[in-house]
């Protein structure tokens, strides 16, 4: 008899499997990730409070101001990965009982293989869908605006976004404000630039197929836009808003240009170094009174930390590779799964400082505008936005956890195995600095793009909003003035590496 042979799963299968394992323990309609009022202080009565003495205060209502966390949660999209899985769209919507599709793209999507991959699959099913094409890179509030305009009257019973983390976010704020027709525009936006209401009942079924290997937005239940009027960027951030199932081909993003791979896969990089550094989920405060007000930022903690970490050790690998040649399919296809477990990974922990600083940086631009981007208006890609502040940041977050950063920095190929535990921000600093550079066309620092010591006071305005990322950072200051001077130095420090 022929002895059985044994299969070791490789990268992507044993990924899959861990989200499939989530998937089972927590799926999307989970009660406790409908998550509705965490920007909120906590509602009382909720539950009743437990009396008598030695009662544990675990998840009861009162004065959890001052607990720290005991518990974390995880949560994501259902998620298909392979190359050509584009095409089982159009039978995902028939299994799922549409019969009215907004499809949601952006004008230079629209025209490639993926939307005629869309097109096709939807029509052989019989699905009625139109299709919204005007989405804006780096959306601001007026193009979610206008998207929300359009989608309202429409009528959609699904929805399916087919583009990077622009589309991607755009998508799931339609979804949002078409399910909540007399909001107003602010009423969810994140606390304090928005009321930061909680999105208390289940919207349309969204369907993410992104063609960027970048923002892990399939996974998320965060959408991004540039509040013009505060000169920052900000965003709703809830459960409700994740996919309903992130279809992830490898096919779809090798037409991205080498400019968009290289920004995207910064995105990817600091997502997972930043997750990774975050505070421990049990060092969050306060402790919520309910579960139901558990946030979806929690922390680093044990789950996150494997997806994070997978996650930067591939960029690490990849992503030159990728910039470099078009025709590298493993490359491409180990980044695009990279920026899904990343996704899952800081969908559940956060990220802290190099995003925080990230949305001044971009909303306040000087006027730069980044090589390789075909757009008419000046623009910081997010990625270049987050990855410029990279060094700086890890400098300062090192001395809360010189272990993580060393084992950062190791991924990036250096020899630990003599480096003192003071040294720990420098090294990543130092690898960080040297991966960009290998990388080629990003800016040395805040000074490429057109900023200068003037600016910095408007950049620390523009950051200080940004709570609910800002409260992860390890070191960073509760008290307010203290916390400004840090961020100024930090800007500072940023301006050239």
């Amino acid at each position: 008899m022929t002895p059985p042979i044994r299969v070791i799963p490789n990268a992507a299968q044993r990924a899959t499997s861990l989200l499939r394992t989530i998937q089972y323990t927590h799926p999307p309609s989970c009660p406790c990730h409908s998550n509705p009022g965490y920007h909120q202080s906590p509602p009382t009565g909720i539950i009743p409070r437990l009396q008598g003495a030695g009662q544990r205060r675990f998840a009861t209502p009162g004065s959890n101001a001052d607990l720290q966390e005991y518990a974390f949660e995880m949560a994501a999209s259902a998620i298909r990965f392979g190359p050509g899985v584009t095409k089982e769209v159009g039978m995902d919507f028939k299994n799922m009982g549409a019969k009215r599709v907004c499809v949601v793209t952006d004008s230079t999507v629209d025209k490639l293989d993926a939307m005629r991959q869309v097109r096709e699959g939807l029509t052989r099913e019989g699905i009625n869908f139109d299709v919204y094409s005007e989405v804006r890179v780096e959306p601001k509030d007026t193009s979610i605006k206008a998207a929300i305009d359009w989608a309202r009257p429409y009528k959609p019973d699904a929805f399916l976004a087919v583009g990077g983390g622009s589309v991607i976010d755009t998508a799931k704020l339609m979804n949002l404000y078409t399910a909540y027709p007399d909001a107003d525009f602010l009423d969810f936006v994140n606390a304090p630039l928005g009321k930061g209401l909680p999105v208390d009942k289940p919207l349309k079924p969204l369907i993410a197929v992104p063609t960027t290997a970048g923002t892990g937005s399939e996974t998320t239940g965060t959408a991004i836009f540039d509040l013009v009027s505060k000169r920052a960027k900000t965003g709703v951030a809830h459960r409700n808003l994740k996919p309903t199932l992130g279809i992830c081909d490898p096919i779809n993003t090798r037409t991205m240009p080498a400019a968009v791979k290289a920004s995207s896969g910064l995105d990817v990089l600091c997502h997972s170094l930043e997750s990774w550094t975050a505070i421990p989920y049990h060092q969050r405060t306060p402790r919520p009174s309910n579960p139901i007000l558990r946030p979806a930022y929690q922390g680093a903690n044990p789950i996150s930390d494997i997806f994070s970490f997978h996650a930067l050790r591939s960029t690490v690998k990849y992503l030159p590779r990728s910039v470099r040649d078009p025709d590298d399919f493993e490359a491409q296809s180990e980044m695009l799964l990279a920026a899904t477990l990343a996704g899952v990974g800081f969908g559940n922990a956060g990220v802290h400082l190099c995003h925080g600083m990230s949305y001044p940086i971009s909303g306040q631009n000087p006027g730069y505008q980044h090589a390789g981007y075909d757009v008419p208006s000046p623009l910081i890609p997010h990625g270049v936005s987050v990855a410029v502040s990279a060094p700086a940041v890890f400098r300062f977050t090192a001395h809360s956890n010189p272990e993580r950063h060393l084992a950062a920095a190791e991924a990036f190929g250096v020899d630990i195995s003599n480096v003192k535990k003071e040294s720990a921000g420098e090294v990543l600093a130092e690898a960080l600095i040297k991966f960009l550079a290998d990388l080629g066309d990003q800016p040395k620092g805040l000074k490429d793009l057109g900023f200068t010591n003037d600016h910095i006071e408007d950049l620390v305005e523009g950051t200080i909003p940004q709570a609910r990322v800002l409260m992860l950072a390890p070191g960073l200051s509760k008290e307010l003035e203290h916390e400004k001077d840090q961020l100024r130095r930090l800007f500072e420090d940023a301006m050239t590496h």
